[in-house]
């Protein structure tokens, strides 16, 4: 598993020269505040929470040289000195030559999805996350998981659970048939597996049966730089590997990627695609201009696209890789400490606690993990979300609900942002909720839009 680190490797490879006040609130005010929003944490704003451990995406700090890149932003409609910029960085350490940006990552997917999917298409790959699954089944398509079983086993410190099953890999390819499958994915590292990596061995793979069949490759590679470390970290062969050498391996096998570069480029806004064929990049910049804008910006401003471009050098830095997943552990190891089950082993960008393990008298139809993400709220300010039963939604087919096997309450680390003093803010708190835990009730829906529910479901309590 990942090798003890010195003091020197967890050390941040930063100084801090800007803050930002966080406001610490009463009980009382929480109370009151997650009853108004329908007990939603999505619609708490930012002055309500203390902590804030919902997503990691967008809410990293750039650093002085991105600031400096936000200053040289040009704002050409076409012709951004910017976007080839991000193209030559895209190119430099991913190896794609074409590139579309677009305002983020679920931009990204939608573009490519309405290029590829057609209505009865499959979509093999492991665990899919929200907008993804989303998208493909809005294209009339069916996104199948074939993640190993393993990632279904909290306790079981497999180093790469986020790796496909090649056995139901195939099977999926044989009961659809090529024909009927645009691509296979892999989402690196893995979201909806608790933020588990993927193996070069099985990126290698899959690669090799993608190429066997026919079938485009491509990853959703918002973290494929945290994935990249994991191999450093836990895969034979590739321990004094450089990550941007692990990087251009991993590259190497696909067809292409979507990014929210919101995540592994550290940057507030942004996404692409990026892929290897002229023809695709044609009719996705084609697609792009209809939803995003004209292909060299994309949705964003010629400032963004420069962030983009210097934040994906600074996220493939090993000090730095090495310091932000040392806190997501530091955290994790801090849970466990106290008795608290969460997904090992731990993650890269966010430590999952099993919420039906946590609560098991709260049934999956009264969603234990959303349960307990408000409970954090009520006790601490502290914001995490729900990777479950809400989350996963209904069945488009049947509409009956689908009660996902892992079932969990992502707190989810931003980058260059929090203190392992906030980490022990989080331990002291569901240490607390522990002690309460027995007297803890489920929540119902009182709102459930169609699509997406979790970032616009209204709840109450089941006994309200």
């Amino acid at each position: 598993m990942t090798k003890k680190l010195s003091a020197m490797d967890r050390a941040e490879p930063f100084k801090i020269k800007v803050v930002e006040f966080i406001k610490k609130t009463t009980r009382d005010y929480r109370e009151k505040k997650i009853k108004e929003v329908g007990y939603n944490v999505f619609f708490l704003t930012s002055d309500d929470i203390f902590i804030d451990l919902l997503t990691d995406s967008g809410v990293g700090a750039m650093s002085d040289n991105q600031w400096a890149g936000i200053m040289v932003g040009d704002e050409t409609y076409a012709g951004s000195r910017n976007f080839y910029h991000l193209k030559e960085a895209v190119r430099d350490i991913m190896g794609f030559p074409y590139t579309v940006p677009t305002h983020q990552g679920r931009g990204a997917e939608n573009v490519l999805d309405r290029v590829l999917i057609r209505e009865g298409d499959a979509v093999p790959g492991n665990k899919h996350f929200d907008t993804t699954k989303a998208h493909i089944e809005d294209k009339k398509g069916t996104a199948v998981d074939v993640t190993i079983d393993e990632v279904y086993e909290p306790e079981t410190l497999h180093p790469f659970k986020g790796n496909l099953d090649l056995k139901k890999l195939e099977k999926v390819i044989q009961k659809y048939g090529k024909e009927r499958i645009p691509y296979i994915l892999i989402t690196i590292t893995c979201n909806s597996g608790g933020g588990q990596p993927v193996s070069m061995e099985n990126i290698r793979q899959v690669h090799e049966m993608a190429r066997e069949y026919g079938i485009p490759l491509f990853y959703d590679a918002a973290r494929f730089a945290e994935n990249a470390w994991f191999i450093k970290q836990r895969e034979k062969g590739y321990e004094d590997r450089p990550i941007r050498e692990i990087v251009g391996e991993m590259m190497s096998y696909a067809d292409g990627l979507t990014m929210s570069a919101k995540k592994d480029a550290i940057v507030n806004i942004g996404g692409f695609i990026a892929m290897r064929d002229k023809e695709l990049y044609q009719k996705c910049a084609a697609m792009g201009v209809l939803f995003e804008g004209f292909p060299t910006y994309g949705g964003l401003a010629g400032r963004d696209l420069e962030a983009i471009a210097r934040g994906l050098y600074e996220g493939i830095r090993l000090d730095y890789l090495t310091s932000r997943i040392s806190q997501t552990h530091y955290l994790g190891n801090g849970l466990k400490d106290i008795g608290i089950p969460i997904i090992n082993p731990i993650g890269g960008h966010a430590v999952y606690v099993d919420g039906k393990k946590f609560l098991p008298h709260i049934p999956q139809t009264q969603f234990p993990s959303w349960t307990l993400s408000v409970e954090l709220y009520l006790e601490s300010g502290v914001r995490g979300v729900e990777i479950g039963t809400i989350l996963e939604g209904r069945d488009p087919k049947t509409g009956k609900e689908r009660l996902p096997r892992l079932d969990m309450m992502r707190l989810t680390i931003p980058r260059r942002v929090y203190t392992n003093n906030h980490m022990d803010v989080v331990v002291e708190a569901m240490e607390a909720i522990k002690a309460r835990k027995d007297d803890i009730v489920g929540l119902r829906f009182d709102y459930e839009p169609p699509v997406l529910r979790h970032f616009l479901c209204t709840l109450e309590r089941v006994n309200e």
